[in-house]
């Protein structure tokens, strides 16, 4: 990792706590809030542990992308949470007829990119 790149997501690592110690739920009350706090530090440390040992770079500009997307995504909504996708399961035209292992490399490929570490959690 080059030194640029080092600072770029240690700026991020910083900038979501300080968005964490600052976020105000949409209802308003204090509980919701101090457990959407408690969300955006757990899903910070969980995904920042789980990339600390990615040497690739441009994986980790994937991931500074996806981060960057979903601090975005989460001031924009005021929701900590990543929005889901609503594909049905059979919604995505197939490529010439070959059937469901297209639908699903489809699928793969549709989604976007502040979601892309989420299945890998779940």
């Amino acid at each position: 990792m080059t030194t640029a790149t080092r600072q770029e997501v240690l700026g991020l690592y910083r900038r979501i706590f300080r968005l964490a110690r600052a976020w105000q739920a949409a209802s308003g009350q204090a509980q919701d809030s101090a457990e959407e706090r408690r969300y955006i530090v757990h899903e910070a440390r969980t995904l920042f542990r789980k990339n600390k040992n990615l040497t690739d770079a441009a994986l980790i500009q994937q991931c500074v992308a996806e981060c960057v997307a979903r601090i975005e995504m989460g001031l924009h909504y005021q929701i900590p949470y990543p929005r889901p996708t609503h594909l049905p399961p059979r919604g995505l035209a197939p490529l010439r007829g070959r059937g469901l292992r297209s639908q699903e490399k489809l699928r793969k490929l549709s989604k976007p990119l502040y979601l892309k570490s989420q299945d890998e959690l779940s």
